[in-house]
């Protein structure tokens, strides 16, 4: 190396700012993260050594393939003393983008006036909501998620059934096969079969509508309606401070209706929570009782709890030893860094099947198919 033409081993960290600086105006994109690497990756490798200059700045700064030909000119040119000579970028094409909207009125009329190439581009606003979390979205947006969530199918997981039905191949039915006989003279001619039938389990949904959920509570309590709408094996109840039975006012085709009568039967909406009080009354006047025995329950909550974590941890023991499965749907799981920490969630986990999200359209549909049994389980941190 030159007798250090540009001040790398005078100040490595003057010397590595002006060198990003050059290697932006020849086009390559360097943030400020990728400068602070470059410098800390000086202080290790040695600055006398120009491949080990080049090449702490080639892992750093070059992010593209593309980038690679004007880094070596800029460096030959700022650590090597030779003129920096990079060639002209070529002419941007000019292209027309034209939305493939189906919905829009002048859908495929062309007027002709594009000069450049024209390219089709289609884009999903569906597809953007259902990975939207519900909490950020605007009121029309909110109505357009409620439509999808209408369209959710929730059904438990299939059992077998006492009750037996005619199949092709099983074991004979001899009621049905002496029926036959008689009608024939006593000659056994048609001999039906009879095997085990199948029934969906029970799915309770207890939903969290204190304050802390407010921003989910009327999307968890739109697709309990479409739950309860549509199969009569499932039952719904609002937590709060009190636990309130939602199953007679969400049964009821119209959604707006239902939770209108479902909002007059929660007087404790966007209270506070006691998870533990809300469980114990689930489990001693329903839960143990029968509902829950053999069912899937579905706890929809955010695990943040004004009672004692004690006694949470009681109740989900109880619930946990004659429910099939546990499901806890949390929204704020799909939280960046999320931990479940709150005393509620905490005191819960040990006693939760699978532990998922719920924050969006796509989160609830994959709800369903964990219910459903058809998609795997999520064993939860420190699950049993």
């Amino acid at each position: 190396m030159p007798p250090d033409p540009g001040g790398i081993r005078r100040t490595p960290a003057a010397a590595a700012v002006a060198f990003v600086r050059l290697l932006r105006q020849a086009g390559l994109a360097t943030p400020v993260d990728a400068t602070a690497n470059f410098v800390e990756a000086l202080d290790v490798v040695d600055v006398a050594e120009p491949d080990d200059v080049y090449w702490a700045g080639r892992a750093t700064l070059v992010r593209r393939e593309e980038d690679v030909a004007p880094y070596d000119i800029v460096f030959a040119g700022y650590f090597g003393g030779r003129p920096i000579e990079l060639e002209p970028p070529e002419a941007a094409e000019s292209v027309t983008l034209e939305v493939d909207d189906p919905d829009a009125e002048d859908a495929g009329a062309d007027d002709g006036d594009d000069d450049g190439d024209t390219q089709q581009v289609r884009f999903s606003r569906v597809e953007t909501l259902r990975r939207a979390d519900l909490a950020d979205l605007t009121p029309a947006e909110l109505a357009e998620a409620w439509a999808l969530i209408d369209r959710i199918r929730l059904t438990g997981a299939r059992r077998p059934s006492r009750r037996r039905h005619r199949v092709r191949r099983g074991d004979i039915d001899l009621r049905r096969t002496v029926r036959h006989a008689l009608r024939t003279g006593g000659e056994t001619i048609v001999r039906p079969s009879t095997g085990p039938g199948e029934r969906f389990r029970r799915v309770v949904l207890l939903v969290d509508v204190s304050g802390s959920m407010e921003p989910y509570a009327r999307a968890l309590l739109r697709f309990a309606h479409a739950a309860v709408s549509a199969r009569s094996r499932i039952d719904a109840f609002a937590l709060g401070t009190r636990l309130t039975r939602l199953t007679r006012e969400l049964d009821r085709r119209d959604p707006d209706d239902a939770l209108d009568r479902a909002a007059e039967a929660i007087e404790d909406f966007s209270g506070g929570t006691r998870l533990g009080d809300g469980l114990r009354r689930f489990n001693d006047e329903w839960g143990v009782r029968g509902m829950a025995r053999g069912a899937i329950v579905v706890i929809l909550s955010d695990g943040w709890d004004r009672g004692d974590p004690g006694d949470l941890d009681e109740q989900m023991g109880r619930l946990g030893r004659v429910a099939h499965r546990v499901v806890w749907v949390n929204p704020l799981k799909a939280t960046p860094g999320y931990a479940p920490l709150a005393r509620g969630m905490a005191a819960a986990l040990p006693h939760v099947d699978a532990f998922v999200e719920g924050h969006s359209v796509d989160a609830l549909e994959r709800l369903s198919s964990v219910v459903a049994g058809e998609a795997p389980r999520f064993p939860p941190t420190g699950g049993r």
